[in-house]
């Protein structure tokens, strides 16, 4: 495998300010077109996830790129020196939108026919502008098994297919590039994240692969477990993947979908270094919109030079799996008992959170196991603006359940999760429960876990969200949603 991207830049939309490039109150459309350029441009990113998947997108992405900054590509070659990889929906989990990964499918060939003019017009070699599909919510290797396959059967292998006369489909419209695409699984379940060394086996096998690059959601099981749980999971997950590869001989090459609230990450510019030595062995982190438009843009690019630079891929430290996943259990707990309790606010409260990208509605299920049931939640950004907003960062839901071998196991094993509960605890105000049904004790509890000081700024923000939600002033209580978010630099 060619050398791995170690920036890839996202549309997730957890920024709290709009980009310069922007003209209305969402990024969309043939903004998402510059953003593509400038995140390579000017930030330093070397990958750009193009995605469809929960939004609509632009299948002539490439074309536009190439025609609008052809000076620029004609140095840095697109699908080479920097990556444009695209997310489609899951057909077997996104039935009303299965036939969107199709459509992606067969504009692979037609981006590549746009490359092929673009290195002619310019004399040089042409590249392959998208080579690889990520497919989100994978639970088994036949998810990716029958993308790669529908690649090579439906869409270059129809070229020898006979259309009329003895005239085939490549006589009529041409050749189909490239001949195949190599899948990118996003993992975001427990089960399935636990197993992402036998379903990445097990596609290698079948495609005779000897890399994958696997893709780690760190957002989503955060939303269904908690935060420190979703770190275990990972870094446990990361180990058997690791573990596989010695066995097998298929390298890995993981990716960590973290945002910038501690949360759902903690990957800000300025914790970039400390995110890249947490997870060591990861080789590509998720900027996200956030980290790209709440900073200045000198701290950016110095964040991501710091991901560049790191020492990433090593061998993980050794975890103990059974102490990891015990305290995934106990912490998870303890955390579905509590967002039990606060789901019908959180609901009210995310329809006031102002959105940052032109998405389609989805509302996921938020399952925490079968039996304490599931809550309809929305998506884990404005799941957390949502607690954000009255002063109860979600970092804090499920620790009170820590023991203190628990804590000292954790010390030990994944450190930064106390960067993360401290980071996170800055913005808590004691008023949240007048409005969520939780226990104030429980939350003071993890809160004196760290030495922290209060954000002044965000508490009079929460305090003024939390009387506006009470007597229902919909206008100050979207203000102060804005203000909060600015005062943190993230949205959620």
């Amino acid at each position: 495998m060619a050398d791995v991207p170690r920036v890839m830049s996202t549309q997730h939309p957890d920024n709290a300010t709009l980009p310069f490039f922007t003209a209305g109150d969402v990024i969309e459309g043939e903004d998402e077109i510059q953003e593509a350029y400038y995140v390579y441009s000017h930030l330093g990113c070397d990958e750009q996830m193009w995605d469809f998947e929960g939004k609509e997108g632009d299948e002539y992405a490439v074309k536009k790129l190439l025609s609008r900054y052809d000076e620029f590509f004609a140095d840095r070659r697109l699908g080479e020196d920097v990556r444009l990889t695209v997310r489609g929906p899951n057909p077997d989990l996104e039935e009303s939108e299965a036939k969107i990964l199709l459509e992606i499918l067969e504009s692979v060939p037609r981006s590549f026919d746009a490359a092929a003019q673009f290195a002619d017009g310019y004399g040089v070699d042409v590249v392959a502008p998208i080579h690889e599909v990520i497919v989100p919510m994978v639970t088994s290797a036949d998810q990716l098994n029958a993308v790669h396959e529908y690649y090579e059967r439906f869409v270059t292998g129809k070229a020898s297919m006979e259309v009329w006369d003895g005239r085939t489909v490549e006589d009529w419209v041409g050749g189909f590039e490239p001949e195949s695409v190599a899948v990118i699984p996003l993992i975001e379940q427990r089960e399935a994240m636990l197993s992402a060394d036998d379903i990445v086996a097990e596609y290698a096998t079948a495609q005779d692969r000897d890399a994958v690059r696997v893709f780690l959601a760190r957002s989503d099981p955060a939303l269904n477990y908690g935060c420190l749980a979703a770190d275990l999971i990972n870094k446990v997950a990361l180990q058997r993947l690791y573990e596989m590869s010695d066995e097998t001989g298929v390298d890995v090459h993981p990716i960590l979908g973290a945002g910038s609230a501690p949360f759902r990450g903690n990957l800000t510019p300025e914790r970039a270094a400390e995110t890249a030595d947490a997870y060591g062995e990861v080789e590509t982190f998720t900027v996200q919109s956030a980290f790209k438009y709440d900073h200045p843009v000198e701290t950016v690019r110095d964040g991501v030079e710091a991901l560049r630079d790191a020492d990433l891929g090593a061998s993980p430290e050794p975890i103990d799996e059974d102490r990891a996943l015990a305290v995934v259990d106990r912490t998870a707990d303890a955390y579905a008992d509590q967002v039990d309790a606060i789901a019908p606010t959180v609901n009210r409260l995310s329809s006031f959170v102002p959105d940052r990208r032109a998405r389609k509605l989805h509302v996921g299920l938020f399952g925490y196991s079968r039996e304490v049931g599931e809550n309809a939640l929305p998506r884990a950004i404005g799941y957390t603006a949502s607690l954000y907003a009255v002063g109860c960062p979600p970092t804090l839901l499920g620790a009170h359940a820590l023991t203190d071998d628990d804590a000292a196991f954790v010390r030990e094993a994944f450190p930064a999760y106390f960067d993360h509960l401290r980071d996170a605890a800055r913005y808590f105000d004691p008023r949240c429960t007048e409005v969520l049904d939780l226990d104030g004790d429980d939350l003071a509890a993890t809160v004196d876990r760290v030495d922290v000081a209060p954000n002044d700024e965000h508490r009079a923000a929460t305090g003024d969200a939390i009387d506006a939600f009470q007597r229902g002033d919909d206008d100050a209580l979207r203000s102060a949603i804005r203000r909060g978010a600015r005062e943190r630099q993230f949205l959620g």
